[in-house]
């Protein structure tokens, strides 16, 4: 059992802004930001992290994986760009979770780049937690394909291995 993970998602923070949300995408039909998201994301970046031998520890990636996409909603309520949201937010979370300053500056940074492309072949937590993020989609077996917004050479159409 990982405490930092568990104390991440139970902290009180994490929880609200959690909420608020899935109180935003209560109408979303796909690629919600959910805990489903979330987990795909930490466990492909977690084979990822294997097959590029980097060695990175498995509470960063989660951590990373789990608070990326948090500050979704002030993107939703203020049009804050979420990734620059998410790596303020993510803070106070990690401190009292008992990451060191270092490991936060690491995880703010793959959390500010997870929408970068520039950085997308970088074998770091930044690269893999990037490439991650885009190959958590299933949009081969999406039932909204044909609505989506995402262009077509962005949609993931088959499985890469």
């Amino acid at each position: 059992m990982n405490t930092q993970i568990d104390n991440i998602i139970n902290h009180p923070k994490y929880k609200r802004y959690y909420s608020k949300i899935q109180e935003h995408e209560k109408g979303r039909s796909s690629c919600k930001h959910d805990m489903f998201h979330f987990l795909d994301v930490a466990r492909i970046a977690y084979i990822l992290n294997f097959e590029d031998d980097l060695s990175i520890p498995k509470n960063l990636i989660y951590a990373t994986a789990l608070l990326h996409d948090i500050g979704r909603f002030e993107q939703y309520e203020r049009g804050i760009d979420h990734e620059i949201s998410s790596a303020s937010l993510c803070l106070e979370i990690l401190q009292d979770t008992g990451f060191t300053e270092n490991e936060i500056r690491q995880i703010q940074t793959a959390i500010i780049n997870h929408r970068n492309m520039d950085i997308k072949d970088e074998k770091n937590l930044s690269g893999i937690i990037y490439r991650a993020d885009k190959a958590s989609r299933p949009c081969h077996s999406c039932l909204v394909q044909d609505v989506c917004n995402w262009p077509i050479e962005k949609q993931n159409l088959m499985i890469n291995y």
